[in-house]
């Protein structure tokens, strides 16, 4: 149930912009964005595909010490960290860590690798903003 708490919140976030609530937040409700951005973390734009808009949500869990490999997303995708720690690394070095309730914008045409730092599984809900037929993730050849 925990998990599906924590989806139904997200959904909400990302359909909502604090400044157009569909309803008022009152004592019985009320409403946080955990995400509103118009770039990537990486400080690159964030772009809508071409075709016949689809949203695809996932939950995605990450044994400890495991990783997801290097691979990249050619459609905007975002994400919350439901529980553990996420590190995603760039191949320029770059990196960015996460915990539990902290969202990001992640990188587009980028390669990227995952890893969960603790001991703990990473539970994290990641929404795809992709269109009809669109691939979602493109795994990075080993070089």
């Amino acid at each position: 149930m925990k998990v599906a708490r924590y989806f139904c919140m997200v959904v909400w976030a990302l359909v909502c912009q604090p400044t157009a609530f569909a309803l008022e937040t009152s004592a019985a409700v009320q409403a946080s964005v955990i995400l509103k951005a118009d770039t990537s973390w990486d400080g690159k734009p964030i772009i809508y595909p071409e075709g016949r808009p689809e949203i695809t949500g996932m939950i995605i869990e990450i044994a400890p010490g495991g990783e997801t490999g290097w691979h990249s997303h050619p459609v905007s995708s975002f994400g919350l960290v439901l529980e553990g720690e996420l590190e995603v690394q760039l191949k320029s070095g770059a990196l960015k860590r996460l915990k539990a309730g902290e969202a990001l914008a992640e990188v587009i045409n980028t390669p990227h690798n995952g890893r969960n730092l603790g001991s703990v599984p990473v539970k994290l809900v990641v929404f795809y903003a992709g269109a009809v037929g669109q691939k979602l993730t493109v795994k990075e050849r080993a070089e």
